[in-house]
């Protein structure tokens, strides 16, 4: 693997005209297929095997045209104080607002009028207007959401206070001035880390080139393997974070690879060699843990695993190839002046005197790495400790971890839809905001309409049941449907509860009346998508961790280190959501980070947290810990090697995890809950993990295990492929060759190829 990259890396730098040469053809072509596709198609949210599924297919089925999809809004009126709705001039303006409605787009199904279907509040201060349309919420054309607004905002001029709520308006969320300072800071760490701004624009310039093309290719292959619009979100994200760390890394190496003396192209092959040895691996670790996002068998979510792993592999061959290339033009402009300055009077002193460059290099003072590491080598089993006690402390809240889908009750309270939706809970009851709907199967039954009120009736009298309307038959007779209203708000448990209860009765259902009931509705689904998450959880963290612990197990040679690893992973990841936890369903330093409204977390929070996190925290680990492998098998005591190793790389990973915690946190200022929550636990996550697993964790139990973290068992190390990721076999074969001669041998580009 080394010498093979090695060759590579030698090659791009030499021929570095032909190699930015395809990938900016290719950027080109991808681009144009992009532009020239057709649109991509909507999101077809499904959660094959579950009850809610089942039921929208009936649905679909059994009343056809009845746009069961369909995208839903709410415009909700409150008279003004001592008004009631009812009175003429109030009614008036709600049923003008009706004939606007119906008359806005042709998307419209139907309006209901809330004085002829009781939409009105017992004490008259409330009323709604339910409007449904033909096609979802993605597929609403802009003159129909423009055509919503319009109607509310004529009926507000009344003098009535009006709100418009459901999924028929999707608000952008705002991330305001967070985000964009969290790429400045990217761009500053950058320049800080090189102290050159050709080296520090590198990684952020081949980091967009690989996004571009992995954006590009998924719109032009959207309509062709059926990716929706929103399935390049995790791929940006994720292509992104790992293209600058792959570059970060290969640059760093290479400046290191110059300081030693070595020319350009062998400075760039040794890069290569080496450091792109680690960052191909890391790409493996970051693929597993994106395309094992199919085990937990949601369409979307797999899609989008997929997508984002085909932008890390995109991200993997840039760094391999595009990066030494650049490097090639760049030559030693990616130090900055003072640090060429000092390169030249040390190849200057040397050439007086004989001595090797690196020699002079070898006095230079410790840097903040190599201080840490000494410290933590002196007491490992204190900072162990302390590491270790205090992600266990900010673990704690992760033990009353309570899941969901958030709702717009979790809307900031400025949001229109969040206005809608208090508005509905204070005049019907919060049940109002997220009805269940109930599906029967009236076909294997010999009265339907009588199994239809049976259910009915028996549904009526459960707990938390506010409400059950009449059954609603289809043309065939032979399928009903039933609008059940909680007394409990859309994610509370009491509402869960309810729709367990409803379907523990099915089965009685089925016996007494031979009718087959099915619950379904955005609540219920949101329900279903939750248990499905929590029941992939643990087949998709054994299946991730443990295909990585084979992997690292081949990259480190060693049992214990990839076991410290995972272990380290979870230990970082359970912290961060114990962060979450408090933070978002507790409340602690609420106000701090904007967060109006606590309650349940995003169902799909951990496991999210999981596959991205769990890659990046494994390129930390790979990156560190090879350079530690590598100067162990070069020779090193295992200590001076923890030592060799952070001198090496504890600079650079601080400065990618810092990259990444300020893109994560960037989008804690958003107004979106969600987006909010997303950012904090991935940021929280890779500071717990960067800064206290990879930088105290690691080489404290590295120092108390000592030469035993690097044992393999005989037959193991017989059996394990050796991909010789640390470059012994490319030490092997340029140790005894003269630098001169090893240039000639390779100037041929085709036949380096030849050989490789």
């Amino acid at each position: 693997m080394a010498t093979f990259l090695y060759k590579l890396g030698r090659f791009a730098f030499r021929r570095r005209g032909l190699v930015a040469l395809i990938w900016v053809a290719l950027l080109t072509v991808v681009g144009v297929g992009a532009a020239t596709a057709s649109a991509p198609p909507n999101d077809s949210f499904s959660i094959p095997g579950t009850e809610a599924q089942k039921a929208f297919d009936l649905l679909e089925q059994r009343f056809p045209g009845g746009n069961a999809d369909g995208a839903t809004a709410r415009v909700v009126f409150r008279a003004p104080s001592g008004e009631k709705m009812t009175d003429p001039d109030n009614k008036a303006v709600v049923t003008k607002t009706v004939a606007d409605l119906e008359a806005s787009s042709p998307q419209v199904a139907s309006v209901a009028n809330p004085y002829q279907t009781g939409a009105v509040s017992k004490d008259g201060t409330t009323a709604y207007i339910l409007t449904t349309y033909k096609v979802n919420a993605l597929e609403l054309k802009d003159p129909a959401k423009d055509g919503l607004e319009e109607a509310g905002k004529k009926a507000q001029e009344s003098g009535l206070s009006v709100q418009i709520g459901g999924d028929a308006l999707q608000e952008m969320p705002e991330t305001g001035a967070t985000e964009v300072i969290g790429i400045a800071i990217s761009a500053v760490v950058l320049a800080i880390t090189f102290g050159s701004l050709v080296a520090a624009g590198l990684p952020l310039l081949t980091a967009l080139i690989g996004v571009g093309i992995g954006i590009s290719a998924i719109t032009a292959l959207a309509t062709t393997l059926g990716l929706s619009s929103t399935t390049s979100t995790l791929a940006m994200m994720i292509g992104l974070a790992v293209g600058i760390d792959y570059a970060l890394f290969i640059v760093s190496r290479y400046r290191a690879e110059l300081t030693e003396g070595r020319d350009g192209e062998e400075a760039a092959g040794r890069a290569v060699g080496t450091a792109g040895s680690a960052v191909v691996f890391a790409g493996l670790t970051v693929v597993i843990a994106l395309v094992g996002l199919a085990v937990v068998n949601i369409p979307m979510l797999t899609k989008m695993g997929f997508a984002a792993a085909g932008t890390v592999v995109i991200a993997v061959l840039i760094a391999i190839s595009l990066i030494p290339a650049l490097l090639g033009f760049a030559g030693k402009r990616v130090f900055g002046r003072k640090a060429r300055r000092r390169l030249e009077e040390r190849a200057a002193a040397a050439s007086s005197t004989g001595s090797a460059a690196s020699d002079a290099g070898a006095e230079e003072k410790p840097n903040m790495g190599t201080r840490w590491a000494r410290f933590v080598l002196r007491r490992p089993l204190t900072v162990l400790l302390v590491a270790v006690i205090g992600l266990g402390a900010a673990a704690v809240p992760a033990l009353s971890l309570e899941l969901g889908l958030p709702d717009d009750g979790s809307q900031p309270t400025s949001s229109q839809k969040r206005q809608a939706y208090d508005a509905i809970s204070d005049g019907f009851g919060p049940g109002y905001n997220g009805p269940l709907m109930v599906v029967i199967d009236t076909k294997g039954s010999d009265d339907a309409k009588g199994a239809a009120e049976q259910v009915r009736k028996t549904i009526a009298g459960l707990d938390d049941v506010a409400g059950v309307t009449p059954a609603a038959f289809n043309k065939a007779g032979d399928a009903a449907t039933l609008t059940v209203i909680s007394k409990s708000k859309p994610s509370s448990v009491a509402t869960e509860d309810l729709v367990g209860d409803i379907r523990d009765k099915a089965g009685d259902f089925k016996s007494d009346t031979g009718a087959e009931v099915l619950v379904t509705g955005q609540t219920a689904m949101n329900i279903d998508i939750s248990q499905k998450l929590n029941d992939a959880l643990v087949p998709y963290l054994v299946l991730v961790v443990g295909l990585a612990f084979l992997l690292l197990m081949v990259v480190f040679r060693s049992v214990l280190v990839p076991l410290k690893a995972a272990l380290g992973f979870l230990l970082s990841v359970v912290a961060a959501l114990g962060a979450v936890v408090a933070v978002f369903q507790w409340g602690w330093l609420a106000d701090l980070f904007g967060v109006e409204e606590t309650g349940p977390i995003m169902s799909m929070m951990p496991i999210f947290m999981i596959g991205v996190v769990f890659g990046l925290a494994m390129d930390y680990e790979v990156f560190l810990v090879t350079r530690m492998r590598e100067a162990f098998v070069h020779g090193e005591s295992p200590g001076q090697a923890v030592v060799t190793g952070f001198r090496h790389g504890a600079r650079v990973v601080t400065a990618a995890a810092v990259i990444m915690i300020s893109v994560f946190a960037g989008f804690i200022g958003s107004t979106e809950s969600m987006i909010k929550m997303i950012g904090f636990g991935l940021a929280t996550a890779v500071l717990f993990d960067a800064f206290v697993v990879r930088m105290a964790i690691v080489p404290a139990v590295l120092a108390l295990l000592g030469k035993t973290a690097w044992w393999l068992p005989r037959w193991l190390d017989r059996a394990l492929p050796n991909v010789d990721v640390e470059g012994e076999g490319l030490r092997k074969l340029l140790e005894g060759s003269d630098p001169a001669q090893q240039h000639d041998k390779d100037s041929d580009p085709d036949a380096a190829l030849t050989r490789v």
